[in-house]
């Protein structure tokens, strides 16, 4: 695995995990065009701790202020009950299918710059819809908005639609604004993609090896850099702008992909 790809992807995991685009999109794609090839997608999900650690330090002054006030509020207790329950159905799913969308769906270039395109179009009529939110504090969520939302996010599972993108997307169709949509998004990553690393970790060990930890370390750097830049200004620029160049963004990069493969072909680099 060359430095410079390893850095290059770390990058883009970071720039993209919080913003609708797929970020496993992304360096799925990017990776099969360089011909990277890592054993299992591991690098692929295990450089996404350095995106959880990014959020984790944005929100540490907001996250030790819920720790504290836990036993006591009952509004703290209420989010922290509503991020739960909304992670549990990706929770289930993923551990179900896990197999399945490792070796299948992320062997699937041509899908995921279909999914790209889309969730574009779907991102670009949503936002222009005139929607009225009724929810427009993050904390003030209720558990049944959370749960519905959290099973928005399973359909991230195909890779190209987008994690954040797909819960923007339920909240914002289920009576959220757009500030809120992406702040709840960003909590509800937390335990989401804390339990992929973990499990991937685990499903996964036997075979990383000193150069796949070298390469996974320098690309969990990366991301942190890059996701720690995007989620301090994510949200202020969703209040203004909207999530309009992010519906552009991914139909154009799944459409700039979807003709290289038509061109160059979809076949493996890896050899699988």
């Amino acid at each position: 695995m060359p430095t410079w790809q390893v850095i290059l992807l770390g990058l883009l995991e970071g720039l993209t995990e919080f913003i609708p685009v797929s970020s496993t999109g992304h360096i799925l794609l990017a990776g099969h065009f360089l011909g990277f090839c890592s054993p299992g997608k591991t690098f692929e999900v295990l450089i996404q701790l350095g995106a959880i650690l990014a959020i984790l330090s944005v929100y540490s002054a907001k996250l030790l202020r819920m720790v504290v006030d836990l036993p006591s509020d009952p509004r703290t207790q209420r989010f922290v009950f509503a991020i739960l329950i909304a992670f549990l159905p990706a929770a289930f799913v993923g551990a179900l299918g896990h197999s399945f969308i490792k070796n299948v769906l992320f062997e699937s270039p041509m899908l995921i710059c279909i999914t790209l395109i889309l969730g574009g179009i779907v991102l670009l009529v949503v936002d222009r819809l005139p929607l009225q939110p009724k929810y427009v504090e993050v904390m003030d969520y209720p558990p049944s908005l959370a749960f519905k939302i959290g099973l928005c996010q399973c359909v991230a599972m195909v890779p190209g639609v987008s994690r954040s993108g797909a819960t923007i997307v339920g909240a914002l169709l289920l009576g959220t604004d757009k500030r809120s949509a992406a702040e709840f998004s960003f909590f509800l990553a937390m335990p989401t993609m804390g339990g992929a690393f973990a499990y991937d970790l685990y499903k996964n060990w036997a075979v990383i090896d000193v150069s796949n930890a070298t390469s996974i370390a320098i690309g969990f750097v990366m991301a942190f850099i890059s996701a720690v830049i995007v989620v301090r200004y994510l949200l202020d620029y969703v209040s203004r702008h909207g999530y309009e160049f992010f519906g552009w963004w991914r139909i154009v990069v799944g459409g700039l992909g979807l003709g290289a493969l038509l061109i160059l072909g979809d076949a493996s680099p890896c050899g699988a």
